[in-house]
């Protein structure tokens, strides 16, 4: 299996966006391809469909979308998708970065976007389910492109309010709470920290000197991020590393054990222990599972 991180050129650099109409008239393809290559981007991805049916796989779902349906997939998620129908297949992507769309007097809400609790592709259920949800969010994006293709004095201006509306359609959407998030005006503090995360995964983060980084003290860095994250920084860290061990599961041809060392995690029966817990199966159970869901499609979500 092949990984690729795709780079998404911004039509407009201040704007962090990419918006495209794609049109494929290719035959239908029902199974994954022998060379099936997953890709994936720190943008989140948005996807209305026009006419045709378009199959589109993340490492745990299989969705079905036709003529209106709109999915999410989240930043960084690794996925792939498919032509379903004989007709030619015509959809509008959205890639974006969230961030910068928070200035100070939205920060307070960034954290239910940030995806540390899950990832926004759980609120596919909601945009199947309520079809005003979708039409109002769709008709958003089609804004988006038709202001991104024309750009007409002041295409700027109604690009940024159109992300701002789905952001807040998403948000007041939210019957279900799954937009979880602490709401606290720290978050923009944090952000060096969980870049630094990022970059370190492989390494030993001693929370000691993060807090430094932080310019806060043990005790309070500990309380301050728990606060902003609702959840402590040893938890985050323990999640970044089982998600980025689930990818190299499912991307390389690495071992369990060298897996284990790539994310900082020298003691085998901790990582399988930890493993175990955020995913209820060992890293070989998850393999097989997450393979025979790619190839059978078992979780199929049609919106």
């Amino acid at each position: 299996m092949n990984i690729y991180k795709e780079p998404i050129h911004y039509q407009n650099p201040l704007l962090h966006i990419k918006v495209w109409e794609f049109t494929s008239s290719g035959s239908v393809a029902l199974s994954p391809p022998i060379n099936l290559t997953w890709h994936h981007h720190p943008e989140v991805e948005f996807i209305y469909v026009r006419s045709g049916i378009h199959g589109m796989h993340t490492l745990t779902n299989r969705y079905i979308l036709n003529p209106g349906d709109l999915m999410v997939i989240g930043s960084s998620q690794l996925h792939w998708g498919n032509k379903l129908s004989d007709e030619d297949l015509v959809y509008i992507v959205l890639h974006v970065d969230l961030q910068p769309y928070f200035d100070p007097t939205m920060m307070m809400y960034y954290p239910h976007f940030s995806e540390v609790h899950q990832p926004l592709e759980t609120l596919n259920d909601m945009f199947r389910e309520d079809q005003h949800l979708r039409e109002e969010i769709a008709g958003y994006i089609l804004r988006i492109h038709e202001e991104m293709m024309g750009r007409d004095k002041g295409y700027e201006i109604a690009t940024s309010i159109y992300i701002r509306h789905i952001l807040l359609t998403m948000l007041r959407g939210d019957h279900r709470n799954l937009l979880k998030g602490n709401i606290a005006d720290g978050t923009l503090l944090l952000r060096p920290i969980l870049e630094h995360v990022d970059q370190h995964l492989c390494e030993k983060i001693d929370m000691e000197e993060v807090s430094k980084l932080a310019n806060m003290s043990y005790s309070y860095f500990s309380k301050f991020f728990k606060k902003t994250m609702s959840l402590t920084f040893t938890e985050y860290i323990n999640r970044k590393r089982i998600s980025r061990a689930e990818q190299l599961l499912l991307t390389s041809s690495m071992t369990i054990t060298e897996i284990a060392e790539s994310i900082g995690i020298e003691n085998m029966a901790h990582f399988y222990e930890m493993f175990k817990r955020f995913n209820g199966c060992t890293p070989k159970q998850f393999l097989l599972k997450m393979s025979t869901d790619t190839s059978t499609g078992i979780q199929n979500k049609s919106n």
